[in-house]
């Protein structure tokens, strides 16, 4: 019997755990280590944080679902993998031995990395529930005494299109309460143009979101790198191609959300031949771990270069159906493995996005996500907002259920008439 463990049970690693599972079947065993018992859906946090969601209704219990597919399940969160030991340490001191590790974490946020940053300083978050309830509060006190607002993404960010989505639903929360007139608006993004999102921008991304921007009274600051966050205000430097500061801003405001750079979790951290400087996992393209062949790694955790050089560093992002290729094609690797073969599917990592702006919105298909590329495709409209609702609404019951599938293959992509495009392939 060969024991896999799934490292964080996420959006990539509760459906890790689901797949790996239905390809080995019940001779197997499957172990989700998380840390804590519950399952936020982080694309519905944008809508949590202005008064759109509650809490429970984006929350799922692991305890029931996992009980309930024989899929065991410890809580404790991990303090450390071991991987020339086979076994992860876990925060409570006990350890979990596996054959097979997939590591899925997600990443650890680097709101350190800027003074100021965060939750913990003066600016908001979605990236957790957690942050996106107490961006409520804030953005509740906004609206009862209305002032300037930023949104955007530092420095290193790669996950650019949550504050594309938050930009425009605060414009949409803010007229919607009769408000917005009294709230002069700002995106700040290390971006080198509006519209970038970490890909070189995707279809007309560019014109599509400047278009939107200027429609919604937005201004905006590209190549911006934040130095300090105090009180009330936000020190930003644009700067120029050449890499030197071409102007300095001092931007006043009431509410501000963003989005820091991302970096690899602690228990992964600087491990030699696992993780690379900053901490992502190093996968080929069987998303296994060259240095650790038993060990695979997917989602927002693996390491993926730059798409190419930028005055100000940007991140590459990775979206639900890139995860969800990741996912597919490391649990029939697994499979294969166990079965005493080698690994063959390829994670297509192909870029799919439903960006909701809160009554309306951008979608974009990027195959595959680093240029030139077969499909390059952008579009907007009243429809993206709709479809954005429905793939929560079928996710999160998919999720409740404990069912196995490719959420984003099986409804995302029939909603933009792109059901043929593949998660994996052959080598």
């Amino acid at each position: 019997m060969a024991h896999v463990v799934v490292l964080g049970a996420g959006l990539g690693g509760i459906i890790m755990a689901y797949e790996v599972q239905d390809h080995l079947g019940p001779d197997h065993q499957v172990t989700a280590i998380n840390k804590g018992t519950t399952y936020g859906f982080v694309p519905s946090n944008p809508w949590l944080a202005v008064g759109w969601r509650e809490r429970k209704e984006v929350e799922v219990d692991l305890v029931t679902i996992l009980e309930r597919r024989n899929i065991r399940f410890r809580p404790e969160g991990a303090a450390r993998v071991h991987p020339d030991e086979n076994r992860v340490e876990l925060t409570g001191g006990d350890s979990v031995p596996y054959d097979y590790l997939i590591i899925a974490t997600g990443p650890e946020l680097a709101f350190d990395e800027i003074e100021g940053l965060g939750p913990e300083g003066h600016t908001q978050s979605v990236c957790m529930v957690d942050h996106a309830v107490q961006a409520r509060t804030a953005f509740d006190k906004l609206v009862a005494n209305p002032g300037p607002v930023i949104i955007g993404a530092v420095q290193g960010a790669s996950c650019f299109g949550p504050a594309y989505e938050f930009n425009f639903i605060v414009d949409t929360a803010l007229r919607r309460a009769k408000v917005r007139d009294k709230v002069p608006m700002t995106f700040v993004t290390s971006e080198p143009y509006i519209g970038h999102l970490g890909l070189d921008g995707v279809g007309d991304t560019k014109g599509l979101l400047e278009s939107e921007m200027r429609e919604h009274h937005i201004k905006w600051i590209t190549n911006a790198r934040v130095k300090s966050v105090e009180e009330g205000m936000m020190h930003v430097e644009e700067v120029a191609e050449d890499g030197s500061v071409k102007a300095s801003h001092d931007l006043p405001f009431a509410f501000s959300m963003m989005l820091p750079a991302f970096r690899g979790v602690e228990a992964v951290r600087d491990i030699e031949g696992l993780t690379n400087p900053r901490g992502f996992v190093i996968v080929d393209k069987h998303q296994r771990n060259p240095t650790y062949p038993n060990i695979f790694g997917i989602g927002v955790g693996v390491a993926i270069p730059p798409i190419g050089p930028t005055p100000v560093p940007v991140g590459v992002p990775k979206t639900g159906f890139m995860i969800e290729s990741m996912v597919t094609a490391t649990a029939m690797n697994i499979a294969s493995l166990v079965a005493g073969k080698e690994p063959h599917q390829v994670a297509t990592w192909n870029a799919v996005c439903l960006a909701d702006f809160g009554d309306s919105g951008v979608a974009f298909v990027a195959q595959p996500q680093i240029p030139p590329r077969n499909l390059n495709w952008s579009s907007s409209g009243k429809w993206v907002h709709y479809a954005k609702i429905g793939y929560e609404k079928y996710f999160l019951r998919k999720i409740r259920i404990g069912k196995s599938e490719p959420y984003y293959e099986r409804f995302a992509l029939k909603a933009l008439g792109l059901d043929k495009l593949k998660v994996t392939h052959h080598d």
